[in-house]
């Protein structure tokens, strides 16, 4: 089969195609004939330390596809049965998933759309719910409300009853997520978003703020923030990984500060939470009040375009890979 594999040479990410065995699916796991994998940016980001220096190793991390085999302890799932999941070496014909990760294909979804919401939308879930806590009419402030976790955010808070505030600094994208529900669109890079948030939560403040671009926007963020307030660090595509803390603010304000990232996480841990991200997000997506916003499917062959698209932030929403079928 065909498989993507990269690695990184001199600071810079290096794409090769080869041509491997399909692999078997563990005892616990199933084998995908994949139809669409999609693009992440930590993937692609020397400083996420997902590859290490030197060595290549498989690419792609979220797919959709059919079930072409079992493992032997695998329950509930048949061959032929539309799956998403996460999963190794996605940017390949086949893959084997976790049986546990996978997740049925609904009936509204191609496997383009399919294939942006595992990772996207399960780390969504993390930032909203699990650990966000976001509440009805509450408001929600993302950075970078373009990206492929801004957009999915900005769907799941709507879905949620939260009001949403977004930035980028490019007014076209900020016109088309208008139809997404975005509420408050801030056409900026960097600073200056202070005023406007206040003033477009009364003066009280963002309750939440999902940031995936950086240090860059941490101080003045939690300068705007209310009281009682969260904020997730999702990416750092500014580079800056340092940003001063108003140690005032965090104290009386009451603030929580976390992470969000799936590195040093189990696979037990990752998928301890599934069951509620079926049972909240999942029907949301099926009935349509949760789009996957797909900007651009590319063909196998084309992923050095694909990830150059994703790089020099032309999207809005996920870059997809279909696979030669």
């Amino acid at each position: 089969m065909l498989s993507y594999w990269m690695q990184t040479v001199e600071n810079k990410t290096v794409l090769e195609q080869r041509t491997i065995d399909i692999p078997p699916p563990g005892a616990k796991q199933i084998l995908v004939r994949l139809h669409a994998a999609s693009l992440n940016r930590g993937e692609f980001v020397i400083g996420h330390g997902l590859h290490k220096g030197g060595q290549a190793s498989p690419i792609g991390i979220e797919g959709a596809g059919v079930v072409t085999a079992l493992g032997s302890e695998v329950k509930g799932i048949a061959v032929g049965d539309k799956v998403m999941g996460r999963c190794r070496g996605a940017f390949a014909e086949y893959a084997c998933m976790d049986s546990v990760e996978a997740l049925p294909v609904p009936a509204n979804l191609s496997f383009e759309q399919a294939a942006s919401v595992p990772l996207t939308f399960l780390v969504v879930h993390d930032v909203l719910s699990l650990q966000g806590k976001l509440k009805t009419n509450e408001w929600l402030l993302i950075h970078g409300v373009s990206s492929g976790v801004g957009v999915a955010a900005l769907q799941t808070a709507k879905a949620m009853g939260a009001k949403v505030i977004g930035t980028s600094g490019s007014p076209e994208k900020l016109a088309r997520l208008k139809e997404y529900g975005l509420d408050v669109p801030l056409c900026l890079r960097g600073s200056g978003f202070e005023g406007p948030v206040m003033e477009a939560t009364g003066g009280k403040g963002a309750n939440l703020v999902v940031d995936t671009v950086g240090g860059s926007v941490f101080a003045e963020s939690i300068r705007c923030m209310a009281f009682e307030a969260r904020f997730a660090m999702v990416g750092y595509v500014d580079g800056v990984l340092s940003a001063e803390l108003d140690l005032l603010a965090l104290h009386s304000k009451r603030l929580r500060l976390f992470g969000v990232s799936n590195k040093l996480r189990s696979a037990e841990q990752r998928a301890a939470f599934l069951p509620e991200f079926k049972a909240e997000v999942l029907p949301a997506i099926a009935d349509g009040r949760i789009r996957p916003l797909v900007d651009h499917a590319f063909a196998f062959e084309q992923l050095a375009q694909a990830k150059e698209m994703m790089e020099t932030n032309k999207h809005v929403g996920k870059i997809v890979l279909r696979m030669p079928v």
